[in-house]
């Protein structure tokens, strides 16, 4: 079923899914952040900034507990982290993605809580946190609505999750021309940069699969969020997703 959890060709289930997806992000770990900036021309910058901007009355409380999970090399971790009160921890299955964010703090002089866990099966508490964001790595999950429930169990009540995502444009032309720059153009550049074509097929292949901003924010009503709205940004490239489990509004 077309939206249910990543789908890599040669896997059969979700444990050979989540298996493939991590070795492949441990392959293109040193040539990841140049890609992620070359192949979006640099736009990937504002998308994290506009959802950081997004969430600025949470970051805010100096009270909150926030989680930036599959945070990757910790590009969206760092972003909240420079405008927060409260510390923003970040987690990870691929743990040499974890290396290069811990590397990237360092460097900057920042301060990242990072450990290595399973966005499906996290070792929290249940209602222990106050926001969970995630940006460009929830489309990996193996499963999307178990990860929404999972998400939504770590969250407590009136707590916010937010998703920035790659998602399909609203426009038959516009999503015609970016179909065609995923297929044709972005394996080739990608896989020649990162020495791994395979990855750089999956991932246009994963947003394709991937489900649309509404077919995402109905997963998420399904799942148990509540006020979910999400915002479009660069044409519908890419979308924000945002819901809370129950109580007042954002």
């Amino acid at each position: 079923m077309v939206g249910q959890g990543s789908t890599p060709t040669g896997t059969d289930n979700e444990r050979q899914a989540s298996a493939w997806v991590r070795g492949m992000f441990g392959q293109i770990v040193p040539r990841y952040d140049l890609l992620n900036h070359l192949l979006s021309m640099n736009i990937d910058r504002y998308w994290r900034s506009r959802t950081v901007t997004r969430l600025s009355n949470l970051l805010n409380d100096p009270d909150s507990r926030i989680l930036d999970i599959c945070c990757g090399t910790g590009d969206l971790t760092l972003a909240l982290q420079a405008r927060s009160k409260a510390p923003i921890y970040g987690s990870d299955f691929c743990h040499p993605m974890l290396i290069a964010a811990q590397k990237k703090a360092q460097q900057r002089g920042a301060r990242a809580p990072l450990f290595e866990s399973d966005a499906l099966a996290l070792p929290l508490a249940d209602a222990s946190l106050d926001l969970v964001t995630t940006a460009f790595g929830f489309r990996n999950l193996a499963n999307y609505q178990r990860g929404l429930e999972e998400l939504r169990r770590v969250l407590k009540p009136g707590g916010w999750l937010a998703i920035l995502e790659f998602s399909t444009p609203p426009n038959a032309a516009l999503a015609w021309a970016y179909g065609f720059y995923s297929r044709a153009i972005l394996p080739r550049v990608g896989g020649w940069l990162s020495g791994s074509k395979d990855a750089y097929t999956y991932l246009p292949d994963s947003v394709r699969k991937f489900p649309d901003a509404s077919g995402l924010a109905d997963q998420m009503r399904a799942a148990g969020f509540a006020n979910v709205r999400f915002e479009r940004m660069t044409a519908g490239i890419v979308a924000l997703h945002i819901g809370q489990r129950g109580g007042k509004g954002f």
